[in-house]
């Protein structure tokens, strides 16, 4: 994911709970080097997190599917956004969910209801930078 946000502009990544931060092997293969200029923290829970950014005026977009969910390609973002992904088997948490502003989803055209994580991060960045870049 760092690669993705570094080409989509993200200002700041993250890490919540036990997602795994750099220096690790792992990441630092994938990354490629974007995990030393794109700006991280490692933050233990995200409901104060959420909590924070809301007083600093973030709009917080869960990218989730729900009976709720709005399709991403029409879906509206204000700047600025933290979008929230969940893990790859459980997803966003329904308490984190009530906790925010939007929640999006990436249609699927398939059987398969999912996307891997990183992939679906990846799209969500994409479609929210390209929004807020053309205004």
């Amino acid at each position: 994911m760092f690669r993705t946000a570094d080409a989509c502009g993200v200002g700041m990544i993250y890490l919540v709970g036990y997602t795994p931060a750099p220096p690790k092997p792992q990441i630092d293969k994938v990354s490629l080097g974007a995990e030393k200029w794109v700006m991280w923290k490692s933050v233990r829970h995200l409901k104060p997190l959420i909590t924070r950014l809301k007083k600093q005026g973030f709009q917080i977009v869960a990218l989730e599917k729900t009976d709720s969910s709005i399709d991403i390609g029409k879906a509206t973002f204000q700047k600025p956004v933290a979008l929230i992904v969940g893990n790859e088997v459980d997803g966003v948490h329904p308490e984190i969910l009530h906790l925010c502003d939007q929640v999006v989803h990436i249609p699927m055209r398939g059987k398969k209801e999912s996307l891997n994580v990183s992939v679906a991060a990846g799209i969500g960045m994409y479609v929210v930078s390209d929004q807020l870049r053309r205004g």
